[in-house]
């Protein structure tokens, strides 16, 4: 992962995850209608990209800023990369389950793998509620209680 991506990336414009989100849904839709685990197996590339190199870096965020966000205002408000990021890795998690469950012939696996990477994507794109990014939150929120419990009982 490049260092400059991860460094600069702290914020992203939310229109852009929506404009991912929404083709990200199309795509899962498609799959699901044709049962192509090819086309899953191309989507898992394009959460691996955004996951492991970065927003910067994903096919759907290049298409919006170089297409779509010219054509827009300003954004007047930007979200932090880290959640979007992470929710960028739980797609890739079950996109990865649902190409080895279409793959190998375990068809149903492959059905609930998308229709649950489906609903998280369909959910930002319609709604604007990230999925991904309530779990990032909170894993942080227990991680940080963790530690703190970790130092409460170092110090006594």
């Amino acid at each position: 992962m490049p260092e400059s991506a991860t460094r600069t990336e702290l914020a992203v414009d939310p229109r852009g995850v929506r404009f991912a989100a929404a083709l990200t849904s199309v795509v899962l839709a498609l799959v699901l209608v044709t049962s192509s685990g090819w086309l899953l197996a191309a989507q898992t590339v394009v959460f691996a990209l955004g996951s492991v190199a970065g927003l910067r870096f994903a096919p759907y965020s290049v298409l919006f800023r170089k297409v779509v966000a010219p054509r827009l205002r300003p954004s007047t408000k930007q979200e932090e990369a880290a959640p979007v990021r992470f929710s960028q890795t739980v797609g890739l998690v079950f996109a990865a389950v649902g190409t080895v469950g279409y793959l190998t012939g375990l068809t149903a696996l492959g059905i609930v793998a998308t229709a649950f990477a489906l609903a998280a994507a369909f959910l930002n794109a319609a709604f604007g509620f990230c999925l991904g990014c309530e779990l990032y939150a909170l894993a942080q929120r227990i991680f940080r209680a963790r530690q703190n419990h970790d130092k409460q009982g170092a110090v006594s």
